[in-house]
Protein backbone atom coordinates (compact mmCIF):
# COMPACT_ATOMS: atom_id res chain seq x y z
CA UNK A 1 0.00 0.00 0.00
CA UNK A 2 1.17 3.48 -1.09
CA UNK A 3 0.41 5.90 1.44
CA UNK A 4 0.43 9.89 0.94
CA UNK A 5 2.26 12.27 1.70
CA UNK A 6 0.82 15.93 3.45
CA UNK A 7 1.86 18.25 1.75
CA UNK A 8 -1.44 19.62 -0.75
CA UNK A 9 0.83 19.87 -3.39
CA UNK A 10 3.31 16.92 -3.57
CA UNK A 11 3.23 13.53 -2.12
CA UNK A 12 6.59 13.46 -0.03
CA UNK A 13 6.17 13.01 4.08
CA UNK A 14 6.78 16.16 6.09
CA UNK A 15 4.90 15.23 9.38
CA UNK A 16 1.59 15.64 11.17
CA UNK A 17 3.04 19.40 12.06
CA UNK A 18 2.11 20.17 8.25
CA UNK A 19 -0.86 18.64 7.85
CA UNK A 20 -2.52 20.51 10.18
CA UNK A 21 -1.32 23.66 9.19
CA UNK A 22 -2.49 23.00 6.03
CA UNK A 23 -6.35 21.71 7.36
CA UNK A 24 -5.96 25.05 9.30
CA UNK A 25 -6.72 27.41 6.05
CA UNK A 26 -10.17 26.97 6.16
CA UNK A 27 -10.27 28.46 10.07
CA UNK A 28 -8.12 31.37 7.95
CA UNK A 29 -10.14 31.83 5.23
CA UNK A 30 -13.31 32.08 7.41
CA UNK A 31 -11.65 34.71 9.53
CA UNK A 32 -10.07 36.52 6.59
CA UNK A 33 -14.01 37.10 5.17
CA UNK A 34 -15.43 37.93 8.24
CA UNK A 35 -13.12 40.69 8.36
CA UNK A 36 -13.87 41.73 4.69
CA UNK A 37 -17.60 41.32 5.07
CA UNK A 38 -17.39 43.45 8.27
CA UNK A 39 -15.38 46.15 6.50
CA UNK A 40 -17.95 46.02 3.89
CA UNK A 41 -21.29 46.16 6.00
CA UNK A 42 -19.92 49.12 8.57
CA UNK A 43 -18.50 50.91 4.84
CA UNK A 44 -22.45 50.66 3.39
CA UNK A 45 -24.52 51.17 6.76
CA UNK A 46 -21.71 54.25 8.03
CA UNK A 47 -21.92 55.52 5.00
CA UNK A 48 -26.00 56.01 3.90
CA UNK A 49 -26.13 57.39 7.57
CA UNK A 50 -23.32 59.37 6.68
CA UNK A 51 -25.63 60.57 2.97
CA UNK A 52 -29.26 60.23 4.54
CA UNK A 53 -28.26 62.44 7.76
CA UNK A 54 -25.24 64.28 7.74
CA UNK A 55 -23.05 64.16 9.93
CA UNK A 56 -23.28 66.25 13.37
CA UNK A 57 -26.29 68.08 11.29
CA UNK A 58 -29.33 66.11 12.01
CA UNK A 59 -32.79 67.76 12.27
CA UNK A 60 -34.32 66.96 15.66
CA UNK A 61 -37.47 67.46 14.54
CA UNK A 62 -37.44 65.15 11.58
CA UNK A 63 -35.37 62.18 13.02
CA UNK A 64 -33.44 61.67 16.98
CA UNK A 65 -29.81 61.38 16.31
CA UNK A 66 -28.98 58.17 19.09
CA UNK A 67 -31.93 56.18 17.49
CA UNK A 68 -30.80 56.12 14.33
CA UNK A 69 -27.19 55.96 15.74
CA UNK A 70 -28.37 52.66 17.65
CA UNK A 71 -30.09 51.65 14.56
CA UNK A 72 -26.81 51.41 12.55
CA UNK A 73 -25.40 49.42 15.02
CA UNK A 74 -27.73 47.01 15.21
CA UNK A 75 -28.31 46.53 11.27
CA UNK A 76 -24.70 46.04 11.13
CA UNK A 77 -24.24 43.26 13.64
CA UNK A 78 -27.38 41.65 12.43
CA UNK A 79 -25.84 42.17 8.52
CA UNK A 80 -22.97 39.51 9.98
CA UNK A 81 -24.79 37.75 11.95
CA UNK A 82 -27.11 36.94 8.88
CA UNK A 83 -24.28 36.25 6.63
CA UNK A 84 -23.01 33.37 9.10
CA UNK A 85 -26.19 32.25 10.10
CA UNK A 86 -26.86 31.78 6.05
CA UNK A 87 -24.09 29.64 5.30
CA UNK A 88 -22.00 32.26 2.86
CA UNK A 89 -18.84 30.99 4.53
CA UNK A 90 -18.91 27.52 4.91
CA UNK A 91 -16.19 25.83 2.61
CA UNK A 92 -17.75 23.61 0.18
CA UNK A 93 -18.81 26.96 -2.12
CA UNK A 94 -15.85 28.80 -1.60
CA UNK A 95 -13.68 29.43 -4.52
CA UNK A 96 -15.66 28.72 -7.03
CA UNK A 97 -19.33 28.68 -8.82
CA UNK A 98 -22.14 31.29 -8.15
CA UNK A 99 -23.85 29.78 -5.12
CA UNK A 100 -21.23 31.58 -2.85
CA UNK A 101 -22.93 35.06 -4.26
CA UNK A 102 -26.53 34.21 -4.69
CA UNK A 103 -26.16 33.33 -0.67
CA UNK A 104 -24.71 36.82 -0.04
CA UNK A 105 -27.25 38.39 -1.47
CA UNK A 106 -30.14 36.25 0.04
CA UNK A 107 -29.29 36.88 3.35
CA UNK A 108 -28.99 40.62 2.28
CA UNK A 109 -32.45 40.64 1.43
CA UNK A 110 -34.24 38.58 4.00
CA UNK A 111 -32.40 40.83 6.24
CA UNK A 112 -33.80 44.02 4.79
CA UNK A 113 -37.18 42.23 4.17
CA UNK A 114 -37.57 41.96 7.50
CA UNK A 115 -36.77 45.15 8.51
CA UNK A 116 -39.57 46.41 5.89
CA UNK A 117 -41.98 44.07 7.17
CA UNK A 118 -41.20 45.11 11.02
CA UNK A 119 -41.05 48.44 10.67
CA UNK A 120 -44.31 48.59 8.50
CA UNK A 121 -46.55 45.90 11.23
CA UNK A 122 -45.17 48.03 14.44
CA UNK A 123 -45.18 51.38 12.75
CA UNK A 124 -42.08 52.14 13.05
CA UNK A 125 -41.48 55.37 10.70
CA UNK A 126 -38.12 54.85 9.47
CA UNK A 127 -35.93 56.47 7.05
CA UNK A 128 -36.36 55.20 3.47
CA UNK A 129 -33.87 56.75 2.27
CA UNK A 130 -31.05 55.10 4.62
CA UNK A 131 -32.66 51.72 4.29
CA UNK A 132 -32.72 52.17 0.24
CA UNK A 133 -28.64 53.51 0.64
CA UNK A 134 -27.46 50.78 2.87
CA UNK A 135 -29.16 47.58 1.31
CA UNK A 136 -27.62 48.38 -2.35
CA UNK A 137 -24.31 49.47 -0.92
CA UNK A 138 -23.66 46.60 0.83
CA UNK A 139 -24.89 44.19 -1.18
CA UNK A 140 -22.53 45.69 -4.00
CA UNK A 141 -19.47 45.87 -1.61
CA UNK A 142 -20.41 42.64 -0.30
CA UNK A 143 -20.07 40.64 -3.85
CA UNK A 144 -16.67 43.14 -4.42
CA UNK A 145 -14.87 42.14 -1.19
CA UNK A 146 -15.92 38.33 -1.53
CA UNK A 147 -15.00 38.18 -5.30
CA UNK A 148 -11.22 40.46 -4.29
CA UNK A 149 -10.70 37.94 -1.73
CA UNK A 150 -11.69 34.67 -3.52
CA UNK A 151 -8.95 35.94 -6.05
CA UNK A 152 -6.25 35.71 -3.54
CA UNK A 153 -7.82 32.72 -2.54
CA UNK A 154 -7.61 31.31 -5.95
CA UNK A 155 -4.03 31.83 -6.58
CA UNK A 156 -3.14 29.93 -3.34
CA UNK A 157 -4.76 26.95 -4.07
CA UNK A 158 -3.07 27.05 -7.69
CA UNK A 159 0.37 26.90 -5.85
CA UNK A 160 -0.82 23.76 -3.98
CA UNK A 161 -2.22 25.60 -0.80
CA UNK A 162 -5.44 25.74 0.50
CA UNK A 163 -7.20 23.19 -0.43
CA UNK A 164 -8.89 20.14 0.37
CA UNK A 165 -6.85 16.87 -0.10
CA UNK A 166 -9.04 13.96 -1.62
CA UNK A 167 -8.82 10.22 -1.54
CA UNK A 168 -10.58 8.86 -4.94
CA UNK A 169 -12.02 5.84 -4.43
CA UNK A 170 -13.69 4.25 -7.67
CA UNK A 171 -12.94 1.92 -11.05
CA UNK A 172 -9.82 2.76 -12.75
CA UNK A 173 -11.79 4.99 -15.46
CA UNK A 174 -13.86 6.39 -13.45
CA UNK A 175 -10.84 7.40 -11.15
CA UNK A 176 -9.15 8.62 -14.05
CA UNK A 177 -11.75 11.07 -15.41
CA UNK A 178 -12.47 12.59 -12.00
CA UNK A 179 -8.86 13.13 -11.36
CA UNK A 180 -8.51 15.05 -14.62
CA UNK A 181 -11.88 16.64 -13.87
CA UNK A 182 -10.82 18.18 -10.31
CA UNK A 183 -7.46 18.97 -11.38
CA UNK A 184 -8.49 20.57 -14.32
CA UNK A 185 -10.10 23.34 -12.10
CA UNK A 186 -7.77 23.93 -9.33
CA UNK A 187 -9.99 26.65 -8.10
CA UNK A 188 -12.42 24.68 -7.24
CA UNK A 189 -10.12 23.72 -3.84
CA UNK A 190 -10.26 19.60 -4.44
CA UNK A 191 -6.90 18.46 -5.25
CA UNK A 192 -6.54 14.12 -5.50
CA UNK A 193 -3.32 13.35 -3.71
CA UNK A 194 -4.19 9.47 -3.94
CA UNK A 195 -6.52 6.21 -5.62
CA UNK A 196 -8.03 3.68 -4.06
CA UNK A 197 -9.02 0.98 -7.15
CA UNK A 198 -11.60 -1.57 -5.30
CA UNK A 199 -11.22 -5.15 -6.93
CA UNK A 200 -9.29 -3.69 -10.17
CA UNK A 201 -7.46 -6.19 -12.03
CA UNK A 202 -3.11 -5.04 -10.91
CA UNK A 203 -2.52 -3.19 -14.03
CA UNK A 204 0.79 -0.30 -14.02
CA UNK A 205 -0.13 0.99 -17.50
CA UNK A 206 -3.72 1.62 -16.15
CA UNK A 207 -2.10 2.83 -12.92
CA UNK A 208 0.32 5.01 -13.88
CA UNK A 209 -2.38 6.67 -16.34
CA UNK A 210 -4.14 8.18 -12.87
CA UNK A 211 -1.21 10.30 -12.44
CA UNK A 212 -1.59 10.06 -8.63
CA UNK A 213 -0.51 7.24 -6.50
CA UNK A 214 -2.52 3.84 -5.99
CA UNK A 215 -3.12 2.78 -2.85
CA UNK A 216 -4.59 -0.33 -3.13
CA UNK A 217 -7.54 -2.55 -4.58
CA UNK A 218 -8.52 -3.96 -1.40
CA UNK A 219 -12.72 -4.22 -1.23
CA UNK A 220 -13.14 -4.97 2.65
CA UNK A 221 -14.37 -2.35 4.08
CA UNK A 222 -11.55 -2.32 7.62
CA UNK A 223 -8.83 -1.88 4.70
CA UNK A 224 -10.75 0.62 3.20
CA UNK A 225 -10.99 2.73 6.18
CA UNK A 226 -7.13 2.11 6.75
CA UNK A 227 -6.06 3.44 3.45
CA UNK A 228 -8.39 6.93 4.27
CA UNK A 229 -6.65 7.36 7.73
CA UNK A 230 -3.18 6.52 6.87
CA UNK A 231 -4.04 9.17 3.76
CA UNK A 232 -4.16 12.37 6.08
CA UNK A 233 -6.99 13.40 3.73
CA UNK A 234 -9.97 15.72 4.16
CA UNK A 235 -12.62 14.11 1.84
CA UNK A 236 -12.69 11.16 0.00
CA UNK A 237 -14.68 10.94 -3.55
CA UNK A 238 -16.42 7.92 -4.42
CA UNK A 239 -16.45 7.88 -8.20
CA UNK A 240 -18.70 5.54 -10.09
CA UNK A 241 -18.71 1.95 -10.93
CA UNK A 242 -17.07 1.66 -7.33
CA UNK A 243 -17.09 -1.96 -6.75
CA UNK A 244 -18.61 -1.85 -3.51
CA UNK A 245 -21.37 -2.81 -1.19
CA UNK A 246 -24.03 -0.37 -0.65
CA UNK A 247 -24.10 -1.42 3.04
CA UNK A 248 -20.28 -0.54 3.40
CA UNK A 249 -20.54 2.89 2.02
CA UNK A 250 -23.24 3.42 4.10
CA UNK A 251 -20.71 2.36 7.14
CA UNK A 252 -18.20 4.29 5.39
CA UNK A 253 -20.06 7.44 5.51
CA UNK A 254 -20.57 7.13 9.21
CA UNK A 255 -17.08 6.28 10.19
CA UNK A 256 -15.96 9.76 7.83
CA UNK A 257 -19.03 11.74 9.86
CA UNK A 258 -17.28 10.34 13.03
CA UNK A 259 -13.70 11.68 11.95
CA UNK A 260 -14.92 15.19 10.16
CA UNK A 261 -13.92 13.74 6.70
CA UNK A 262 -15.98 14.87 4.10
CA UNK A 263 -17.79 12.36 1.76
CA UNK A 264 -18.59 12.83 -1.69
CA UNK A 265 -20.25 11.27 -4.35
CA UNK A 266 -19.40 11.55 -8.20
CA UNK A 267 -21.89 10.27 -10.07
CA UNK A 268 -21.20 9.61 -13.71
CA UNK A 269 -23.00 12.72 -14.97
CA UNK A 270 -20.94 14.98 -16.87
CA UNK A 271 -21.13 19.05 -17.46
CA UNK A 272 -24.24 19.31 -15.79
CA UNK A 273 -24.88 22.79 -14.44
CA UNK A 274 -26.30 22.21 -9.73
CA UNK A 275 -30.02 24.04 -11.32
CA UNK A 276 -30.75 21.09 -13.70
CA UNK A 277 -30.08 18.36 -10.63
CA UNK A 278 -32.81 17.40 -8.25
CA UNK A 279 -32.47 14.75 -5.45
CA UNK A 280 -35.05 12.91 -4.33
CA UNK A 281 -35.28 10.40 -1.30
CA UNK A 282 -37.08 7.03 -2.38
CA UNK A 283 -36.93 3.94 -0.20
CA UNK A 284 -33.85 4.87 1.37
CA UNK A 285 -31.94 5.89 -1.93
CA UNK A 286 -31.15 9.62 -3.30
CA UNK A 287 -32.25 9.58 -6.54
CA UNK A 288 -31.20 12.09 -8.95
CA UNK A 289 -33.31 13.91 -11.30
CA UNK A 290 -31.52 15.57 -14.48
CA UNK A 291 -34.57 18.16 -15.68
CA UNK A 292 -34.19 18.80 -19.40
CA UNK A 293 -32.85 22.02 -20.59
CA UNK A 294 -35.50 24.01 -22.46
CA UNK A 295 -34.70 27.90 -23.30
CA UNK A 296 -38.51 28.26 -24.09
CA UNK A 297 -41.15 30.61 -22.76
CA UNK A 298 -39.78 33.13 -20.20
CA UNK A 299 -36.65 32.06 -20.30
CA UNK A 300 -35.89 33.01 -24.57
CA UNK A 301 -38.35 36.14 -23.79
CA UNK A 302 -35.68 36.61 -20.96
CA UNK A 303 -32.73 36.49 -23.18
CA UNK A 304 -33.92 38.33 -25.84
CA UNK A 305 -34.76 41.25 -23.98
CA UNK A 306 -31.59 41.14 -22.13
CA UNK A 307 -30.01 41.04 -25.58
CA UNK A 308 -31.86 43.94 -27.04
CA UNK A 309 -31.26 46.13 -23.68
CA UNK A 310 -27.90 45.27 -23.67
CA UNK A 311 -26.60 45.81 -27.15
CA UNK A 312 -29.21 48.96 -27.43
CA UNK A 313 -26.96 50.96 -24.66
CA UNK A 314 -23.78 49.64 -25.97
CA UNK A 315 -24.53 50.96 -29.50
CA UNK A 316 -25.75 54.24 -28.02
CA UNK A 317 -22.49 54.49 -26.14
CA UNK A 318 -19.75 53.15 -28.98
CA UNK A 319 -21.88 55.29 -31.85
CA UNK A 320 -18.49 57.15 -32.02
CA UNK A 321 -16.15 54.35 -31.58
CA UNK A 322 -17.92 53.00 -34.78
CA UNK A 323 -17.08 55.96 -36.70
CA UNK A 324 -13.73 56.55 -36.11
CA UNK A 325 -13.24 52.76 -36.61
CA UNK A 326 -15.28 53.25 -39.94
CA UNK A 327 -13.53 55.74 -41.39
CA UNK A 328 -9.63 54.19 -40.60
CA UNK A 329 -10.75 51.39 -42.51
CA UNK A 330 -11.81 52.87 -45.07
CA UNK A 331 -8.83 55.39 -45.53
CA UNK A 332 -6.26 52.31 -44.76
CA UNK A 333 -6.85 50.50 -47.77
CA UNK A 334 -9.44 50.63 -50.90
CA UNK A 335 -12.46 48.66 -50.32
CA UNK A 336 -15.54 48.64 -48.11
CA UNK A 337 -15.92 48.73 -44.54
CA UNK A 338 -17.98 46.41 -43.48
CA UNK A 339 -17.74 42.63 -44.13
CA UNK A 340 -20.58 40.07 -44.68
CA UNK A 341 -20.52 36.90 -43.87
CA UNK A 342 -22.57 34.27 -44.49
CA UNK A 343 -22.80 31.84 -41.30
CA UNK A 344 -25.24 29.12 -39.69
CA UNK A 345 -27.83 30.05 -36.94
CA UNK A 346 -30.14 28.99 -34.85
CA UNK A 347 -31.54 25.44 -36.01
CA UNK A 348 -28.96 25.61 -38.99
CA UNK A 349 -30.90 28.84 -40.43
CA UNK A 350 -28.64 31.17 -42.76
CA UNK A 351 -28.07 34.73 -41.68
CA UNK A 352 -25.69 37.37 -42.58
CA UNK A 353 -22.68 37.83 -39.58
CA UNK A 354 -21.10 41.75 -39.75
CA UNK A 355 -17.69 42.54 -39.34
CA UNK A 356 -15.10 45.52 -40.01
CA UNK A 357 -13.03 44.48 -42.32
CA UNK A 358 -10.02 42.99 -41.05
CA UNK A 359 -8.58 41.75 -44.62
CA UNK A 360 -7.97 42.29 -48.08
CA UNK A 361 -10.94 42.30 -50.63
CA UNK A 362 -10.31 39.28 -52.14
CA UNK A 363 -9.18 37.44 -49.42
CA UNK A 364 -11.92 34.65 -49.10
CA UNK A 365 -10.47 33.73 -52.76
CA UNK A 366 -7.41 32.60 -51.31
CA UNK A 367 -8.65 30.90 -48.51
CA UNK A 368 -8.85 27.45 -49.82
CA UNK A 369 -5.42 27.80 -51.04
CA UNK A 370 -3.78 28.98 -48.12
CA UNK A 371 -5.87 26.08 -46.42
CA UNK A 372 -4.45 23.23 -48.52
CA UNK A 373 -0.70 24.81 -47.71
CA UNK A 374 -1.89 24.77 -44.13
CA UNK A 375 -3.25 21.69 -44.34
CA UNK A 376 -6.04 22.12 -42.59
CA UNK A 377 -8.99 22.28 -44.75
CA UNK A 378 -11.10 19.54 -42.72
CA UNK A 379 -10.59 20.58 -39.65
CA UNK A 380 -13.55 22.62 -37.97
CA UNK A 381 -12.57 25.79 -36.25
CA UNK A 382 -9.38 26.76 -38.04
CA UNK A 383 -7.24 29.15 -38.13
CA UNK A 384 -4.34 30.27 -40.67
CA UNK A 385 -1.56 31.13 -38.88
CA UNK A 386 0.31 34.51 -39.82
CA UNK A 387 -2.63 34.92 -41.99
CA UNK A 388 -1.45 37.17 -45.43
CA UNK A 389 -4.68 38.15 -46.00
CA UNK A 390 -5.16 40.89 -42.62
CA UNK A 391 -4.64 44.37 -42.87
CA UNK A 392 -1.73 46.28 -40.77
CA UNK A 393 -5.01 47.91 -39.27
CA UNK A 394 -7.00 45.15 -39.11
CA UNK A 395 -4.45 43.05 -37.16
CA UNK A 396 -5.07 45.85 -34.11
CA UNK A 397 -8.82 45.41 -34.52
CA UNK A 398 -8.48 41.55 -34.20
CA UNK A 399 -6.36 42.21 -31.19
CA UNK A 400 -8.41 43.83 -29.44
CA UNK A 401 -11.97 41.82 -30.96
CA UNK A 402 -12.87 45.59 -32.38
CA UNK A 403 -13.71 44.08 -35.64
CA UNK A 404 -16.85 42.59 -34.16
CA UNK A 405 -18.44 45.44 -33.06
CA UNK A 406 -21.04 45.64 -35.86
CA UNK A 407 -22.38 42.30 -34.67
CA UNK A 408 -24.18 44.38 -32.02
CA UNK A 409 -26.45 45.02 -34.83
CA UNK A 410 -26.67 41.32 -35.66
CA UNK A 411 -28.05 41.08 -31.89
CA UNK A 412 -30.79 43.64 -32.38
CA UNK A 413 -31.93 42.08 -35.28
CA UNK A 414 -32.39 38.90 -33.59
CA UNK A 415 -30.15 36.95 -36.01
CA UNK A 416 -27.42 36.52 -32.65
CA UNK A 417 -27.49 37.14 -29.18
CA UNK A 418 -24.89 38.69 -26.85
CA UNK A 419 -23.64 35.07 -25.52
CA UNK A 420 -23.83 31.54 -27.30
CA UNK A 421 -22.20 29.54 -29.40
CA UNK A 422 -19.79 30.89 -31.93
CA UNK A 423 -21.01 31.23 -35.33
CA UNK A 424 -19.67 28.74 -37.83
CA UNK A 425 -19.27 28.60 -41.52
CA UNK A 426 -21.44 26.06 -43.73
CA UNK A 427 -18.27 24.11 -44.36
CA UNK A 428 -17.69 23.89 -40.49
CA UNK A 429 -20.86 22.84 -39.38
CA UNK A 430 -20.82 20.00 -42.13
CA UNK A 431 -17.77 18.26 -40.67
CA UNK A 432 -20.08 18.14 -36.82
CA UNK A 433 -21.15 14.90 -35.60
CA UNK A 434 -23.93 14.93 -33.42
CA UNK A 435 -23.62 16.15 -30.36
CA UNK A 436 -21.93 19.22 -32.32
CA UNK A 437 -25.16 19.54 -33.62
CA UNK A 438 -26.69 20.54 -30.59
CA UNK A 439 -24.56 24.06 -30.56
CA UNK A 440 -27.47 25.02 -33.17
CA UNK A 441 -30.09 24.70 -30.49
CA UNK A 442 -29.54 28.15 -29.15
CA UNK A 443 -28.72 31.74 -31.51
CA UNK A 444 -25.19 32.14 -31.75
CA UNK A 445 -23.04 34.71 -29.61
CA UNK A 446 -20.94 37.39 -30.05
CA UNK A 447 -18.83 35.67 -27.27
CA UNK A 448 -19.38 32.29 -25.41
CA UNK A 449 -17.79 29.83 -22.97
CA UNK A 450 -15.11 28.57 -25.15
CA UNK A 451 -14.13 32.17 -25.81
CA UNK A 452 -13.21 33.55 -22.50
CA UNK A 453 -11.75 29.85 -22.03
CA UNK A 454 -8.92 30.46 -24.11
CA UNK A 455 -10.39 31.53 -27.27
CA UNK A 456 -8.45 30.10 -30.33
CA UNK A 457 -6.22 28.10 -28.33
CA UNK A 458 -8.44 25.62 -27.49
CA UNK A 459 -9.00 22.42 -29.97
CA UNK A 460 -11.96 21.62 -31.55
CA UNK A 461 -12.90 18.90 -28.69
CA UNK A 462 -12.82 21.40 -25.92
CA UNK A 463 -14.73 24.40 -27.51
CA UNK A 464 -17.24 21.87 -28.42
CA UNK A 465 -17.58 20.34 -24.83
CA UNK A 466 -17.33 24.03 -23.73
CA UNK A 467 -20.48 25.17 -26.19
CA UNK A 468 -22.71 22.09 -24.82
CA UNK A 469 -22.04 22.76 -21.39
CA UNK A 470 -23.60 26.20 -22.21
CA UNK A 471 -26.38 25.07 -24.30
CA UNK A 472 -27.37 22.33 -21.70
CA UNK A 473 -26.92 24.62 -18.82
CA UNK A 474 -28.44 28.05 -19.63
CA UNK A 475 -28.85 31.13 -17.68
CA UNK A 476 -29.68 34.14 -17.36
CA UNK A 477 -26.73 35.11 -14.27
CA UNK A 478 -24.49 33.07 -16.44
CA UNK A 479 -24.63 35.11 -19.71
CA UNK A 480 -23.60 37.92 -17.22
CA UNK A 481 -20.79 36.19 -15.83
CA UNK A 482 -19.67 35.11 -19.54
CA UNK A 483 -20.13 39.40 -20.80
CA UNK A 484 -17.45 40.13 -17.81
CA UNK A 485 -15.12 37.37 -18.42
CA UNK A 486 -15.20 38.74 -22.02
CA UNK A 487 -14.45 42.53 -21.66
CA UNK A 488 -11.14 40.91 -19.44
CA UNK A 489 -10.34 38.10 -22.13
CA UNK A 490 -10.48 41.42 -24.84
CA UNK A 491 -8.47 43.48 -22.76
CA UNK A 492 -5.60 40.89 -22.33
CA UNK A 493 -6.02 39.81 -26.05
CA UNK A 494 -6.08 36.60 -24.94
CA UNK A 495 -5.71 33.77 -27.28
CA UNK A 496 -6.97 36.59 -30.14
CA UNK A 497 -5.50 36.19 -34.18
Amino acid sequence: MILVGNYCGGFAAKGEVHVKQESNWRTKYSRRLRIADACAVVWAVAGAYAVRFGVGDLNSGEVREAEYALLSIVLAVSWCLMLEFWGTREPKILGSGTEEYKRVLAASAWLFGFVAVVSYAARIDTARGFVGLAFPAGALALLATRWLVRQHLSLERKRGHSCARVLIIGGPHSAAHLVRSLAGVPAAGYLPVAAHLPGALPDSKRFASLSIPVTGVETDFDSILAVILASNVDAVAVSAGVNLHPKDLRRLGWELAARDIGMILAPALTDVAGPRIHTQPVAGLPLIHVSTPKLTGGKKVAKRAFDIAVAGVLVALLSPVFLVLALLVRFTDPGPVFYRQERIGLRGTTFHMLKFRSMKVDADSQLKSLLTAQGSGDTPLFKIENDPRITPLGRTLRKYSLDELPQLLNVLNGSMSLVGPRPQREGEVALYDDAAHRRLYVSPGMSGLWQVSGRSNLSWEESIRLDLYYVENWSLMGDVVILFKTFKAVFASTGAV
